[in-house]
């Protein structure tokens, strides 16, 4: 790759002029890459930010005071900031930084300090700035903003910033680790235009035709922070949650799609109380189950949920888009990912929750359906975990050797493996402590937190009593799945797994023999069964266990080659 020409002058930083910006670095475009040393170095306390929007020239400024409680000592601070966003000036505790203590070559902002700070420091740096910020081509799989406009043609903006992070319009750690504790966001846009955001509101103020919205958040996922503006109409609500706390419930939704905001509002109180049921307390009771209508499909933001999938219900009766988003809650902003590598984590877990609802709200018919969907569409190129750090697009673009949607999927279908192996009881008590910390968590006891693929594998083990590092080293860590050998001659059924690397895999099949049912325990991953004459024999019936079957295989490539003639 052609490598970015970088700032040579701290001049030309501070200028603005649009000739001079050179085009987003590949680190910008790329979000998670490993933390400075002086980013490892700080605890992030606290943001505040005021932006303004203006939908006229596509175009924002900002003012952010970033403070940190230095665990080291330090000479410089470090945050990330696309650097398509000129810096107008910076500060440190008040005191003005000149352009030479100012350095941004490819997107990470350095702001030499006026002197060295000791451990146990705390201090508070201001960022000015302003530009156009990169446009999402394809939101929101690709990030930036959306400047769009409603069907009477006012503005309709809004931020997806996934893939390639926070430092697409506001300066911050631009990894999964990097949350700040707190968040205050001041937007001001041009009235009578409405802001929907994250967390809780704390009030509005208007002046010289400008409305400015403020929004108070508790540690924010990096890339949930996002800006939802539009002309909006509200539905409000509350829901009494089983564990005795009450949640408010509120959606932004454009007028004229009153009647299907109605509808798909009326569907946040049964899939809280499905999340409630099955994994535990929404996480941020205290703030709100935001959802706000959006020019794009939707995105996981915190507390307001990005949603664009024209209120159409599937086939199994109920919005698809809206639990997913809202799956992620628990799945990637209360428990986060540490690194990119764990992906699996957010969108796996999102992904089974959703073929456990369909089990709860229409039952098994449509609950072994969702299955079967997921298990089809596995690609089985890449290992789903790494196990090496990894940016997020390295995930996603299986061009890159990525695992891409099999994260979802597949990562599904191995949770599913994995509850049928151990049971309900050790399979929900592991995914609890990876949630929360804790196997029995209630409102206000528990904080946001970050997991790995680790210390699931941990908790599983943990909760079941059981060694289960065969299970995940061959489900997660190799593409290929386990493959079982079945052979059937005289009278015997002999069966046993094969994997790629030729690792032991002792997992158990049902055997179903006409009407009766066996269970072989498969200890040296191998297991034999006495046959009938003319035996009816079907394995693993009730589809408990993830494997290569060869039918599915020659369908996938028989699909493929008759889309390839169209």
């Amino acid at each position: 790759m052609t490598r970015l020409p970088l700032y040579l002058a701290a001049g030309a930083l501070l200028t603005g002029c649009a000739a001079t910006r050179p085009p987003a670095t590949d680190f910008t475009l790329n979000s998670g890459s490993p933390r400075a040393p002086e980013q490892l170095a700080v605890t992030f306390e606290k943001v505040d930010l005021a932006l303004r929007v203006d939908p006229a020239t596509r175009s924002i400024s900002g003012d952010a005071a970033l403070t940190f409680l230095l665990k080291e000592p330090l000479t410089r601070i470090a945050v990330e900031l696309d650097r398509n966003l000129p810096v107008d000036s910076a500060s440190v505790d008040g005191v003005q930084l000149t352009p030479a203590a100012i350095s941004n070559p490819d997107g990470r902002l350095y702001l030499t300090l006026p002197a060295p700070l000791p451990a146990g420091a705390r201090t508070t740096v201001r960022i000015t700035y302003h530009g156009t910020p990169q446009v999402a081509k394809r939101a929101p799989w690709d990030g930036g903003f959306t400047w769009s406009q409603t069907a009477d043609g006012q503005p309709w903006i809004a931020t997806t910033v996934e893939g390639e992070g926070c430092d697409l319009f506001w300066p911050c750690i631009d990894h999964p680790m990097g949350k700040p504790q707190l968040i205050d966001l001041h937007i001001s846009v041009p009235a009578p235009l409405v802001v929907a955001g994250n967390g809780v509101a704390t009030g509005m103020d208007e002046k010289d035709g400008w409305r400015t919205y403020n929004w108070h958040a508790k540690n924010p996922s990096t890339y949930g922070v996002a800006l939802n503006i539009g002309p909006y109409e509200t539905l409000s609500g509350e829901y009494a949650s089983r564990f005795g706390n009450t949640i408010p419930l509120r959606m932004w939704y454009l007028k004229g799609h009153d009647k299907e905001a109605r509808g798909l509002f009326s569907e946040f109180t049964p899939m809280l109380d499905f999340f409630e049921y099955r994994v535990g307390p929404y996480p941020f009771g205290d703030e709100k189950m935001g959802v706000v209508e959006t020019p794009h499909l939707g995105m996981e933001h915190q507390t307001i949920n990005a949603y664009g999938n024209g209120y159409a219900k599937s086939a199994y009766g109920y919005d698809w888009l809206l639990h997913h988003e809202l799956s992620h809650e628990w799945f990637g902003n209360q428990m986060t990912n540490a690194d990119w590598d764990d992906m699996w984590l957010h969108e796996g877990f999102g992904s089974y929750m959703q073929p456990l609802y369909l089990e709860s709200l229409r039952g098994e018919r449509e609950f072994q359906a969702e299955l079967f969907n997921f298990r089809k569409s596995l690609l089985n190129k890449a290992p789903v975990v790494s196990g090496k750090t990894q940016r997020i697009e390295d995930i996603y673009e299986e061009a890159r050797g990525g695992p891409g949607n099999d994260i979802y999927t597949k990562g599904a279908l191995i949770l599913h493996t994995l509850r049928n192996l151990i049971g309900d009881d050790a399979f929900f008590t592991a995914t609890r402590r990876m949630v929360y910390g804790t196997a029995t968590p209630t409102p206000g006891h528990f904080q946001p937190r970050w997991s790995s693929t680790r210390e699931f594998v941990q908790f599983a083990n943990e909760a079941s009593g059981r060694d289960l590092n065969w299970f995940f080293n061959a489900y997660l860590y190799h593409a290929a799945l386990p493959e079982l050998v079945e052979e059937r001659s005289g009278g015997k059924l002999k069966l046993h797994w094969k994997l790629a690397d030729g690792g032991a895999f002792p997992m158990p099949v049902e055997v179903r023999i006409n009407e009766r049912i066996e269970k072989l325990p498969m200890t040296d991953g191998s297991g034999e069964l006495s046959l009938p004459p003319h035996a009816q024999v079907t394995i693993d019936p009730m589809s408990r266990v993830l494997r290569q079957q060869a039918w599915i295989d020659e369908w996938k490539a028989a699909d493929a080659k008759k889309k390839s003639k169209r």
